[in-house]
């Protein structure tokens, strides 16, 4: 009966613990969930606002900034919780501040990244909507974000670059500019009449009304190959009519030559043999 009347007694102690932590704990908990779930709803909303306001005056910068900024608040969000449950602040931050140096060094890769995504944003080599030629792919960017960049490719392909190769390596920025220089070269034969092929190109320059008049086409003898005399011609267009000009160029230039008697020549070789005795 005493055994009896003993364990009684000892869950009656367990419940008697267990109610008084309840009773203290549990205001304590259900304040914290409830600041969690209106914090969040509240930095879900701050950043689709910035997201908002951001997206119409810097595409650029919008989608880098909403990321960190959503990020940094959350982890604010979450410690403020912690000292509401009762778990001190100061074990709570070394706790995070060594798991971040583990991620860290573990992820050495995309902290390059994130920081090759600050110096993108700092010195703006290209923003959303550039055309760039970087990494070996040729294509418009879409998206700048916390770690990577993705560039559409005009075959309709995407493809994403990591911001840590971008900072680090050359690119091509194809937009920088609203003009653009078109380089082609046409070759003629030796016995053509140079004058009369650069007459040719001049004037096809001239009535095509894509062609800028300043700065002034050049048509110049660019080299003497092996079996033709190089044309160099360049003239200057809108960046959008690069190359719809340069291909009709093509086109005009041959039929052109052809009409007027002008050989564009291929290479060829003179071979001769002679008889042994």
């Amino acid at each position: 009966m005493e055994d009896l009347f003993g364990a009684n007694g000892q869950a009656s102690a367990w419940a008697d613990q267990a109610i008084a932590l309840v009773m203290a704990y549990a205001p304590k908990v259900l304040l914290a969930i409830i600041t969690l779930i209106i914090g969040l709803w509240l930095i879900n909303r701050f950043v689709n606002v910035l997201d908002n306001r951001l997206g119409k005056k810097d595409p650029t910068l919008n989608k880098f900034l909403c990321g960190l900024i959503s990020a940094i608040l959350k982890i604010l969000l979450l410690v403020s919780v912690a000292s509401m449950v009762g778990i001190a602040t100061t074990s709570f931050v070394a706790i995070i501040g060594a798991a971040g140096l583990a991620v860290g060094l573990a992820l050495q890769g995309s902290l390059a990244n994130f920081a090759g995504g600050v110096l993108i944003l700092i010195f703006k080599p290209f923003k959303v909507g550039d055309v760039i030629d970087a990494q070996g792919f040729l294509g418009s960017v879409r998206e700048i974000s916390i770690l990577y960049t993705i560039v559409d490719t005009f075959d309709n392909r995407r493809i994403v670059i990591p911001n840590g190769q971008l900072s680090n390596a050359s690119l091509t920025n194809l937009s920088s500019y609203d003009t653009r220089r078109c380089d082609m070269t046409f070759g003629i034969g030796y016995s053509d009449d140079i004058d009369k092929a650069k007459a040719i190109c001049k004037r096809l320059i001239e009535e095509d009304e894509r062609a800028m008049k300043d700065p002034e086409p050049l048509v110049v003898v660019g080299g003497l190959g092996e079996s033709s005399v190089d044309l160099t011609v360049r003239a200057w267009t809108k960046g959008a009519d690069l190359w719809p000009f340069y291909w009709d160029m093509q086109e005009r230039v041959k039929k052109a030559f052809d009409a007027e008697g002008i050989s564009i020549p291929f290479p060829q070789r003179d071979v001769h043999m002679y008889k042994a005795d």
